[in-house]
């Protein structure tokens, strides 16, 4: 199973032969000044790409995301978490599961200060990505049998202090097999999590509501001293989209 994270629907980058041009206007929201835009529809466009392409255009986080050089607004989403959770702290080794473009191998480099050596940052996911200071990148689909023992092999003393993982496998649109493959994707994170955390170690998750996380739920709890769910700011009201936050492993 892949590890691909979601990004825009098939042909989203593509203007057709149509008109491509895109009406803007002006929307305030919480004092801030947000471009509100919408595509005329393009010849060649789907629906679903109109739409993506939209929503990309007026996400002040994607705007927020290239003003500040992050690769994703998904960084957005581990910055609001350890705002308020601090799971991150300079010296720590953490894992990132399902990594690419990077967006929150970014964030924990600079709260462990990895990209100054005292932290660590080990990423994985089987797209490639661009370099980024103090991460180590390893180009494998985290479901490979193989790559369990390639990332404790990087990891300094073979352990780690945070396990985070942002993994979603490509959706088919059947709303309860996307869920058991979102799930079946997390399960496998834990178990990995459980190897490799050291006690006290943090392990952050994206799941989806579905009902199915109960056993996963069930595992965290007898193996981590607190349990929570959490939707950050960042992530968008219409998704399905939750993270479980478990600090505290026992060991």
């Amino acid at each position: 199973m892949s590890t691909r994270k979601s990004g825009g629907p098939k042909g989203a980058g593509s203007s057709g032969s149509g008109s491509g041009k895109a009406s803007i206007g002006l929307r305030r929201q919480g004092g801030v000044r947000h471009m509100n835009v919408r595509l005329k529809t393009a010849t060649g466009r789907t629906a679903s790409s109109q739409r993506w392409l939209e929503r990309q255009l007026n996400d002040p986080y994607v705007a927020a995301a290239k003003r500040d050089g992050w690769r994703s607004r998904a960084a957005f989403k581990l910055i609001e978490i350890d705002d308020k959770h601090h799971i991150l702290k300079p010296g720590q080794r953490v894992l990132d599961l399902g990594a690419a473009p990077g967006g929150w191998s970014q964030v924990a480099a600079k709260r462990t200060k990895a990209e100054e050596g005292k932290g660590q940052v080990v990423a994985i996911d089987y797209l490639e990505f661009d370099p980024i200071p103090g991460v180590e990148i390893v180009q494998q689909d985290f479901m490979d049998d193989t790559a369990p023992a390639r990332l404790k092999a990087l990891l300094r003393d073979g352990g780690a202090d945070v396990v985070l993982s942002d993994m979603a496998a490509p959706t088919i649109g059947h709303a309860s097999t996307d869920h058991l493959r979102i799930m079946a994707l997390a399960e496998a994170a834990l178990a990995f999590a459980i190897e490799v955390l050291q006690p006290g170690g943090a392990f952050l998750c994206k799941v989806f509501q579905g009902g199915s996380e109960r056993d996963l739920l069930a595992g965290l709890k007898q193996r981590f001293k607190i349990v929570r769910h959490i939707k950050p700011p960042a992530s968008r009201s219409d998704s399905a989209e939750l993270y479980v936050l478990a600090t505290g492993f026992k060991g």
